[in-house]
């Protein structure tokens, strides 16, 4: 007499999906300067200066620049980390995500 084990005779079929991705983005302030901002962007995002400086004038024309696009968890912590830098250095500046 064959006996099956329990669930061993179930097909089961997981679907390996992406994780969400998140924009982390930079929004112009009157008061954060250029400077600061470039150093943010090469720190904290890994840009070379010349990308720092494209994103930095994003910024500062349209309101807004995309640093990277990341898993929720890596732009939860670069935005808190952001946020806690230009704390430390007098700024207001303000970063987010959204999900992409």
């Amino acid at each position: 007499m064959d006996q099956e084990l329990p669930g061993a005779s179930v097909d089961v079929v997981e679907e390996a999906r992406e994780p969400k991705r998140f924009k982390v983005l930079l929004h112009n302030d009157d008061y954060t300067t250029m400077d600061f901002v470039v150093k943010v962007l090469v720190g904290v995002f890994h840009k070379n200066e010349s990308e720092a400086t494209q994103i930095m004038l994003s910024v500062h024309h349209h309101g807004v620049g995309v640093c990277g696009e990341y898993t929720a968890e890596v732009a939860e912590m670069k935005v808190s980390l952001v946020h806690r830098l230009a704390r430390e250095n007098g700024y207001p500046l303000k970063c987010s995500m959204e999900e992409v």
